[in-house]
């Protein structure tokens, strides 16, 4: 990646730990293989549920934009498979009570 998405304006308004997050994620998923990839961004979600860490749709949106101008092909390509995974994680279940 060149250059430095965080610095971007487009994400000036984001909350400096969310984005700090996920730049150590995209750190930690570098040079992971597709059938790592799954349980790493499972993982992921576990521990931005336990920092209280969450996005909006707005946020992802804005984010994704930013981190893919400042992308490889290659790169771009990673983040292309992360969202499809996203959307097809089904929506979450109300808390049982």
């Amino acid at each position: 990646m060149t250059g430095n998405w965080m610095e971007d304006p487009a994400v000036a308004h984001i909350d400096r730990n969310k984005l700090d997050f996920l730049q150590a994620l995209f750190y930690e998923s570098r040079s992971l293989t597709k059938e790592q990839m799954l349980p790493f961004f499972l993982a992921a979600a576990k521990r931005s549920r336990d920092s209280h860490i969450s996005f909006s749709r707005e946020e992802i949106e804005t984010i994704t934009s930013a981190i893919r101008r400042y992308s490889s092909p290659e790169e771009a390509e990673k983040i292309d498979r992360f969202m499809k995974l996203r959307q097809t994680q089904p929506p979450k279940s109300p808390p049982i009570r």
